[in-house]
């Protein structure tokens, strides 16, 4: 797995019970519960994790959000470069026999997971249905956070065109995405985005709807939606088989 590539996204929620049924109707997955946490397979492939919000950020009123995770060499330097590039460090673990994790928020305010380890899966695809498969952020103001993504993840960040932005690994692969999205459409949120294939928008969209979704917008290729919870947002497009 390279490092400093979106590899891997879970859920928090506040209600497990209730989120649950949603992804398992939409995307086909089942979950496996292991101390607290859920493991999302479709069929016999991980595919992503669940994990009910912590009571201090309910109390917060956090919203339901998906978060990006990113595979890095250190941890430990990762945060210290992210701290010195005006990130805001909100949590550090270090899980025994299963790697180190840190909560990161770029100068925006946007929220990712940095992990060292192997136990973690990369779970993120090109093209499988109800799979992860790519991974953005969107921003009020680009020009204040492409300076700390590149210092702490050694990117190459190019404006492709007007607000949006590609974001190249050390290898010139094209893993990311920034879009420039004013807060009058987005909210006053700055977030990571999860995109996941799917064999057919339309059929998607259906269960989507059917099972308490939003459809937050259309864009033809693609469409963004929010779960049952109304607040966490991703992206469904279609791949193909």
């Amino acid at each position: 797995m390279l490092t400093n590539n979106p590899f891997f996204a879970d859920l928090s929620t506040y209600s497990p019970e209730k989120t649950i049924p949603f992804y398992e109707n939409v995307f086909e997955w089942n979950y496996y519960k292991a101390d607290n946490y859920y493991t999302a397979y479709l069929n016999d492939i991980e595919v992503t994790g669940l994990y009910e919000t912590p009571e201090k950020f309910k109390q917060m009123r956090m919203p339901h959000f998906w978060m990006t995770y990113i595979q890095v060499a250190n941890v430990s330097e990762t945060i210290e470069i992210a701290k010195h590039s005006g990130g805001i460090i909100e949590a550090n673990q270090e899980m025994k026999g299963f790697g180190n994790m840190a909560l990161i928020r770029d100068p925006n305010g946007a929220g990712f997971t940095v992990y060292q380890g192997n136990m973690l899966k990369n779970t993120r695809t090109k093209s499988m249905a109800n799979t992860l498969i790519w991974n953005e952020l969107h921003v009020s103001d680009a020009d204040n956070v492409i300076p700390f993504y590149q210092s702490i993840f050694d990117w190459q960040i190019t404006q492709d065109r007007q607000g949006i932005f590609t974001v190249l690994n050390h290898q010139k692969e094209h893993i990311a995405d920034i879009l420039e999205i004013a807060n009058d459409y987005k909210g006053k949120y700055e977030y990571w985005v999860c995109t996941f294939g799917v064999d057919s928008l339309q059929k998607t969209k259906t269960q989507i709807l059917k099972h308490g979704g939003q459809l937050v917008l259309d864009e033809g290729h693609r469409m963004l939606f929010t779960d049952h919870s109304h607040e966490a947002f991703f992206y469904i497009k279609e791949v193909s088989r």
